[in-house]
């Protein structure tokens, strides 16, 4: 059985610990190294950056997210064990976990550790589809002359150099196409490998539950289950036109997952569809300093994650949840992609002032979409605004100083409200 240490990087025939240095971190695998689709997802990222800085925090549970009206972005495994989920009322977290640590998380250091991973998984391969800061699909197919190395063995290299010199910790899915490779990522976290192998592939799919397919959340699984089909098992006794039929396009896309088949190649040059930040309040409000504050504080958000990708957009959204939970939206298009934060701010204001009275105010939130590259963003200017050059301008120089001396080097006074 091809076998891999994890832990001095040896391969061997066969065995549960390691020969030379006896680690049991072994990962064996038929095909092990066969295979070179692979899925790298770092272990609960936000949580992890700051326990790594605050060395006090190595065993407590951390909660990345808002005061009790928010919701948790993420946290470590501690509080995961307690039950605490990303996306969960940040009230019934601390429910589960009382003793939790609260931080509110510091994008712009996630965003500079993601560019530091995406850095090392360029010595790999240009075959890289980021879906995020913390997990992107890699296509190591034909490097092993390069590396003189499998994938398998390069990518065990990945998780021990980002532990190494980042002290951030990652799970490896291995298989032959990019669905089989995320699920595989998913079953050994944190610092797992996995591999799903060509000859395994509908034996280990059979019995799972069809919630197992990326992108069926829980209204597709409702809708799924209501035609019968709980498993993919299930899902395989359905003719493929019948499948059709009943769900359309995803019909088609369900028929060939549940038998493990996915010929979308690693897109290099992916983009994000859009960019988007929200805020949930502690009190629902109508006060319009609050809210300004708050809508200045999300479109500054929103800017930075567009730089630090690099894209910009021409589509500006404003959206409000009011307090009897009715969500509404607005939208404007610009006449060219942006991704400046004073832009994105005023236009999102005038989107506010035009609903007049909002109201009570539960949550708040701004979106880029519609999304381009960076070099395509502002260069007309505003012309119907003399003074959008100048504060463009500064907000330049805002950038350079924050790169420099961090991101509370330079406060706006709106942002304090």
């Amino acid at each position: 059985m091809p076998s891999l240490c994890r832990a001095c990087l040896t391969t061997f025939a066969d065995g549960a610990r390691c020969p030379p240095c006896r680690s049991p971190r072994v990962t064996a695998h038929p095909e092990l190294f066969d295979l070179s689709i692979a899925h790298m997802d770092c272990d609960a990222f936000y949580a992890s950056v700051e326990k790594r800085d605050r060395p006090d925090l190595a065993d407590k549970p951390v909660i990345i997210g808002g005061g009790r009206r928010g919701v948790v972005s993420t946290c470590c495994y501690v509080a995961r064990i307690r039950g605490v989920r990303s996306a969960m009322p940040m009230f019934k977290a601390l429910q589960l976990c009382p003793d939790a640590v609260i931080i509110k998380g510091r994008m712009s250091l996630y965003v500079e550790v993601s560019r530091k991973i995406r850095t090392m998984m360029e010595d790999l391969t240009p075959a890289i589809e980021p879906l995020s800061l913390d997990e992107a699909f890699l296509d190591l197919t034909g490097t092993e002359k390069l590396h003189g190395a499998p994938p398998a063995v390069m990518l065990a290299r990945l998780t021990r150099r980002m532990q190494d010199e980042l002290g951030i910790t990652g799970s490896v899915g291995l298989s032959h196409n990019k669905f089989l490779a995320k699920i595989a990522s998913d079953l050994d976290k944190p610092r797992g490998f996995s591999v799903i192998g060509r000859a395994e592939t509908e034996a280990f799919l059979e019995a799972k539950p069809v919630g197992i397919i990326w992108g069926v959340g829980v209204a597709g699984q409702a809708s799924l289950e209501r035609a019968g089909i709980r498993t993919i098992a299930d899902l395989k006794r359905w003719d493929r036109k019948d499948l059709g039929a009943r769900f359309g396009s995803m019909g088609d896309r369900l028929w060939h997952l549940a038998r493990g088949r996915d010929n979308r190649p690693v897109k290099r040059d992916r983009r994000p569809k859009s960019i988007s930040k929200e805020t949930t309040f502690r009190e629902n409000t109508s006060d319009a300093d609050i809210l300004d504050g708050h809508l200045w504080r999300l479109s500054e958000q929103v800017s930075d994650r567009a730089k630090a990708k690099e894209l910009a957009g021409r589509t500006v959204t404003l959206k409000l949840k009011r307090a009897d939970f009715t969500l509404v939206t607005r939208r404007v298009a610009l006449s060219e992609p942006t991704q400046m934060g004073d832009r994105i701010y005023r236009t999102a204001r005038g989107l506010l002032d035009a609903f007049g009275r909002t109201g009570d105010v539960r949550l708040i939130g701004v979106g880029l979409s519609d999304l381009a590259p960076a070099e395509l963003a502002d260069r007309a200017g505003d012309l119907l605004d003399p003074g959008s050059e100048r504060r463009a301008a500064a907000e330049r120089a805002t950038d350079a100083i924050r790169d420099r001396f961090g991101t509370d080097a330079i406060i706006k006074g709106r942002a304090l409200r």
